[in-house]
């Protein structure tokens, strides 16, 4: 069986490419970080995931928060709320992690590498998404070329491959694939700013691009939220 690292968050993207991965025929290796995010409670929900989808292996990687200063995610800043769909994708937020989808690709790459495979997958989004500059396709095209060239394995033939299989689609795209793939989306978790409880607030830009990729799909989502 092809053995492949899929980077787990607990939200809605990387469970079903999580899902995706298994149904593609890949032994799953879930990678997790946690980096002092505010919403550590998707930890919980990676957890969750990787048990009910099933995994080779879960880990949870720490970074010390100081290395990702400036987000609202890690730093004592307020989280957007109420932004209406086309100001959220008009210039990078505040909720940006500095350099996170590479430092987190450069951990997987190095997992990679161990376990002896060059396949690796993201749950990364560039239609849907909120101004992040790697969700892009460029971006992603740019890392397989620097995990090729920068590594042993790659010095010995072989090719690192990022798979991004939502990058193309829609929330409602990938609310009804998840749910074609019998993804527990009740499991899952995608608010930036939760209350302590770890329920969702329902008005930051992730929470709405959920719910609005929710109402597409015609679907019900199971979770609850605090708007």
């Amino acid at each position: 069986m092809k053995h492949a690292v899929v980077l787990l968050s607990g939200g809605l993207d990387s469970s079903t490419t999580l899902a995706l991965a298994k149904a593609g025929g890949f032994e799953c290796f879930a990678l997790s970080f946690d980096y002092g995010q505010r919403h550590q409670v998707e930890l919980e929900a990676a957890h969750r995931v990787a048990k009910a989808i099933g995994v080779a292996e879960h880990r949870i990687a720490k970074i010390d928060r100081s290395v990702f200063r400036g987000s609202a995610l890690t730093d004592d800043l307020p989280v957007p709320k109420g932004r209406g769909i086309e100001e959220m994708g008009s210039g990078i937020p505040v909720t940006y992690v500095p350099c996170r989808n590479m430092i987190f690709l450069s951990f997987a790459t190095a997992w990679a590498e161990v376990i002896g495979t060059s396949h690796i997958f993201l749950g990364v989004n560039a239609l849907d998404y909120s101004g992040y500059p790697d969700c892009r396709p460029e971006f992603i095209a740019v890392f397989e070329t620097l995990a090729t060239i920068g590594t042993k394995a790659g010095l010995q033939g072989a090719h690192f491959y990022v798979h991004a299989p939502l990058i193309q689609m829609t929330k409602a795209e990938i609310v009804q694939k998840a749910l074609e793939l019998k993804v527990d989306l009740s499991l899952t978790h995608s608010c930036y700013d939760p209350s302590e409880e770890g329920v969702a607030c329902g008005i930051c830009d992730s929470c709405q691009l959920r719910r609005k990729g929710f109402k597409e799909a015609g679907a019900v989502d199971p979770i609850a939220y605090a708007a």
